[in-house]
């Protein structure tokens, strides 16, 4: 337990060792604070910071919690070659109950897990959807590996769009990740099908996204939102009726891609909320569109860095069966009119 401000009541949120840290002041560094070390190199958060700092032996500096023959505070100065540990237990407050939901892993570690989301399921439980979700089917993977880990996704995908989505095993992977996101320095790119052509083969779209004042669970581009940025490119055109594009991320906003796409007049195809029905009105659209039971968009590619390791990673995921399918009909049609 470090003394800090007075303050030396544990929060019971121990438990089992879920991640280690360690760091070694270079003589550069001589007389640096503790706490610039905890928060600056070893890039812990504020709130995890301060969980630690009540829990016994989390933080040691050279295997202990003792330095110049007191109790070890944050505001110490250390000396070159100080080593400096820290052990993040995982805290087990997590009312998600394990069900035996189907998820296919892309990849997993002590730290991280990958997967490749299919349509149709939520992320997390919420009000109208309190089980049945993926974060439901991943605890009961790690339960039945004994492993009593909370579910913290990094990146959140629409009910319906399918692809990849990263999960930080420990609340230190987490906001490592976060502060990724944050920066810029995650490239997530997806794959979409879209009504029409766009203009431009290849461009970008910079234009604010705020909730809908009269349908506050839409989003809309207005001048007076969020600042949101996507990149898109054309992949495939379709006898001129649609196209499957390319579309990359540098923000994150809530239905980005989908009020993108609609605000330079090529909405997703069998999107419910933001493509007019009226724009089936063809045979290629309406046989495109009429077997598809969600909107045409897909995770396909991230890379990141590794938030543990520091490793460099990339992941891809291929087109989903039924937006396969969907390509095969635009094509065929296509194939058959020219």
């Amino acid at each position: 337990m470090i003394e800090e401000e007075g303050k030396q009541e544990a929060d019971g949120l121990s438990g089992e060792i879920a991640a280690e840290l360690s760091y070694v002041v270079p003589e550069s560094e001589e007389g640096i604070q503790l706490r610039t070390v905890l928060r600056s190199r070893l890039n812990l958060s504020r709130r995890l910071l301060k969980r630690l700092k009540t829990l016994e032996q989390a933080i040691t500096v050279n295997g202990g919690t003792e330095y110049n023959g007191r109790i070890l505070t944050v505001r110490d100065k250390l000396r070159a070659g100080d080593l400096i540990r820290v052990e993040i237990a995982e805290d087990h407050v997590d009312t998600i109950e394990p069900e035996p939901i189907p998820i296919q892993i892309v990849y997993e570690d002590e730290d991280i897990l990958v997967l490749n989301k299919q349509a149709g399921i939520v992320v997390h439980p919420t009000k109208g959807y309190p089980n049945g979700t993926l974060a439901n089917g991943v605890v009961h993977h790690w339960r039945m590996r004994g492993e009593r880990t909370r579910f913290r996704p990094a990146n959140r995908l629409d009910q319906e769009t399918s692809g990849l989505l990263i999960v930080a095993k420990h609340g230190h992977a987490h906001h490592q990740l976060s502060d990724q996101m944050q920066k810029n320095e995650v490239w997530k790119q997806y794959e979409a099908f879209v009504f029409g052509i766009p203009r431009e083969e290849e461009g970008t779209v910079h234009a604010p996204i705020d909730r809908d004042k009269e349908q506050p669970h839409l989003r809309v581009v207005t001048p007076d939102g969020y600042d949101s940025i996507t990149h898109y490119r054309v992949l495939e055109s379709y006898h001129g009726q649609a196209a499957r594009v390319s579309c990359r991320l540098e923000t994150g906003r809530t239905h980005q891609i989908r009020v993108h796409m609609k605000h330079i007049g090529s909405p997703l195809l069998g999107d419910k909320f933001y493509a007019d029905p009226d724009l089936v009105n063809t045979p290629l659209l309406q046989a495109a569109v009429e077997p598809l039971t969600r909107h045409a968009l897909h995770a396909s590619e991230l890379r990141f860095t590794h938030p543990m390791s520091g490793v460099k990673l990339h992941f891809k995921a291929e087109l989903p069966q039924e937006l396969v399918e969907l390509r095969d009909r635009l094509v065929g049609w296509r194939s058959n009119n020219e």
